[in-house]
């Protein structure tokens, strides 16, 4: 098979959006690790700690719909510069959080804080991955390469965030971490504002905001099947889990919450950059090249149901447990780590699909729909990490991964390998 080369401006122009997409999602993974280790300490129970990312994930969903078409409408570097000035402005309002606040003006001075970088952080992904649909060559599986690449990379990048957010905690205190990250990515937008490079769409003045719906069955389903996958990796990854190995780890001393941090924001760093590098090597692992697209659209299902058992066997070795044991916490780390490398996969095809069903004219508004999904996913699996661990512990919160995949898989099986693109 003849490879098209992508074009210099356009591979340069590929390169320039995810270093700056890079830098994002690194001060992301830091904020979510710094607020949720900093609020635990002062004793915000696991639902109030899902209260504090429950704007994020719901201006994701309203933002997604709004940046498509404003990304149609003015262009996609305006997108995606927005998101990195909204995220510096973001970090400077956290470090004014005053510990002498109440926890109730706490919780909604963070919520709203929190909105805003959900707000930033869906412009820019929504602008990175829209990008790749218009730059990457045509031929070759060059689509399916780049956004593995983008996606991939990026993942692992915010797993360093993670690992970053607990270590700057632990050695300088909330305040100046989040005042060291914001400064960091405002020099990161000015590079990238003065060096970005042509080859992206400036955006078509006659664009409707009606356009944002997608009309497509397998966008739409894709989108269906999206909002469970997020929704169960979210449902144990935003509080369940680090809350799970704090109280498993810790021994309340203020060394013991600074091993404690490390060893959290290590397991989370090392989840999310397994995670991204699996991404990464899924058009390999997937025999993308030989492989077509209604090929790819059925196997979408079938990674979703491999991924189920994960969870399933997870949640019954914690109903035969009797509390949090040694042999049941190693079982976890290893148990979510498989699951990880299987939700990679399944998140990648994903990322590749919803680009592949698209057409260039409308793919920031179906890219910015689907990932409304992504976010409403997340918003879900949030609210119900803290409410599932705060009812049930572990068993519930795992239990309900499982039947959130198990979903996922079902809304796979409504895609239809024969519809053309639109």
């Amino acid at each position: 098979m003849t490879t098209t080369p992508a074009r210099p401006e356009g591979l340069s122009a590929y390169i320039a959006v995810t270093a700056a997409y890079w830098a994002f999602m690194l001060t992301d993974g830091a904020l979510r690790m710094l607020v949720l280790l900093h609020f635990h300490t002062l004793g915000f129970s696991p639902v109030q700690l899902a209260y504090l990312f429950i704007l994020y994930e719901v201006a994701g969903m309203a933002t997604n719909l709004g940046a498509g078409w404003i990304a149609a409408r003015f262009g996609l570097t305006t997108t995606l510069y927005a998101g990195l000035g909204l995220q510096v402005l973001a970090l400077l309002a956290l470090a004014q959080l005053d510990p002498g606040w109440s926890i109730g003006m706490s919780v909604v001075f963070v919520m709203v804080v929190q909105g805003a970088s959900g707000v930033a952080k869906d412009l820019a992904k929504m602008s990175s991955k829209s990008a790749v649909k218009l730059l990457a060559p045509k031929d070759d599986n060059g689509l399916f390469r780049w956004v593995a690449i983008l996606t991939g990379s990026k993942n692992a990048v915010k797993g360093l965030g993670f690992l970053l957010g607990a270590a700057l905690l632990a050695l300088f205190g909330f305040a100046w971490a989040v005042l060291g990250m914001a400064v960091i990515l405002f020099a990161i937008l000015l590079t990238v504002l003065f060096a970005m490079p042509p080859g992206l769409p400036k955006g078509r003045k006659g664009t409707k905001f009606s356009e944002i719906f997608s009309r497509s069955r397998n966008v739409n389903w894709l989108s269906a099947a999206r909002v469970f996958l997020f929704g169960a990796r979210d449902v144990w990854f935003v509080v369940g889990i680090p809350i799970y190995f704090y109280a498993v780890l810790s021994d309340g001393s203020e060394a013991g919450n600074r091993a404690t941090f490390f060893l959290i924001g290590t397991f989370m760093a090392l989840w999310i950059i397994l995670y991204g590098a699996v991404q990464a090597a899924a058009p390999r692992l997937l025999r993308a090249r030989q492989r077509s697209e209604a090929d790819l659209i059925r196997a979408a299902r079938r990674w979703a149901m491999g991924l189920s058992s994960v969870p399933a066997a997870l949640t019954l070795l914690a109903m035969l447990a009797n509390g949090p044991e040694p042999w049941l916490t190693v079982t976890l780390v290893v148990g979510l780590l498989v699951f990880g490398a299987l939700f990679a996969v399944n998140s990648s095809l994903h990322s590749y699909l919803i680009l592949a069903f698209t057409q260039a004219e409308r793919v920031t508004m179906d890219v910015g729909f689907y990932y409304m999904a992504n976010a409403g996913g997340r918003l879900l699996g949030t609210l119900l990490s803290g409410l599932t661990y705060q009812i049930g512990g572990l068993p519930l919160m795992l239990g309900t991964a499982t039947a959130m995949v198990a979903l996922s898989a079902l809304a796979a099986g409504r895609l239809d390998p024969h519809l053309r693109a639109g």
